[in-house]
């Protein structure tokens, strides 16, 4: 039996760019559907069914960071995002992440980098997860639930990302050991690893949902080296 296809969608307003993916996508097994507008690209973002969404910054109607961020906040998907920018600067890829985004690529793109990409993604978010254990992880009030990709801390729901998740799945699975910057790429992206500070901005984004909301900070930064996540009595040992 095949592989089951990877149903994507397209939300793009520049139409020879959208009938570029259609033809080289769908040549490698992918379905996929589209909209040209930020409105009708959310209504069918809502609908569900899709294993990735492919999302231009720039878009009529809605742009393509609110609409992330609607989706993530609003609305709890999960869906695998990857932002299309065509503005190579830090600020513009931040505010992508901070959206809710998973990745990014900078127009003009690699049509093969981004069929890379988003198998990557549908890897790292598909049933199950790659090596996800069964059971419940634990470590210091916060709580992962594997089968239902439910966290919390003191019992309280933390809105995550995709890749937000799989860097906590990674930390938890190891606490209180460190892991390392090289071992999270890995983990995240595989071979196709973005540029160096992406993995920093991603765990920004974690710590603001994590730990920013909570008296103590977890998530350690071992300089040189990695990450970890810390016990509460170190954190008061160092204040």
């Amino acid at each position: 039996m095949g592989k089951a296809a990877i149903r994507a969608l397209i939300i793009e307003d520049n139409q020879d760019i959208v009938a570029n993916l259609f033809t080289f996508l769908e040549e490698k097994g992918y379905d996929l559907d589209c909209a040209y507008d930020g409105r009708q690209g959310l209504q069918l973002a809502l609908e569900g069914g899709f294993d990735v969404i492919v999302l231009d910054v720039m878009l009529p109607g809605m742009d393509g960071v609110t609409l992330c961020r609607r989706l993530r906040e609003e609305y709890g998907s999960k869906v695998p995002v990857l932002m299309l920018t065509a503005r190579d600067t830090e600020q513009d890829k931040i505010s992508g992440l901070d959206g809710g985004a998973d990745d990014y690529m900078v127009k003009p793109f690699s049509l093969r980098e981004l069929d890379a990409r988003l198998r990557a993604l549908v890897r790292r978010t598909g049933s199950g997860g790659r090596g996800m254990p069964e059971g419940l992880l634990q470590w210091e009030g916060v709580e992962l639930n594997p089968a239902t990709r439910v966290v919390t801390r003191d019992g309280k729901p933390i809105k995550l990302s995709p890749t937000e998740y799989n860097i906590l799945h990674a930390l938890l699975r190891v606490a209180p050991s460190v892991v390392s910057r090289s071992e999270l790429e890995r983990e995240l992206w595989g071979e196709d690893a973005p540029e160096s500070n992406a993995l920093r901005i991603h765990i920004h984004s974690l710590r603001r949902e994590l730990d920013k909301p909570f008296e103590i900070p977890l998530i350690r930064t071992i300089p040189h080296v990695g990450y970890a996540l810390g016990r509460k009595e170190e954190a008061h040992e160092q204040n």
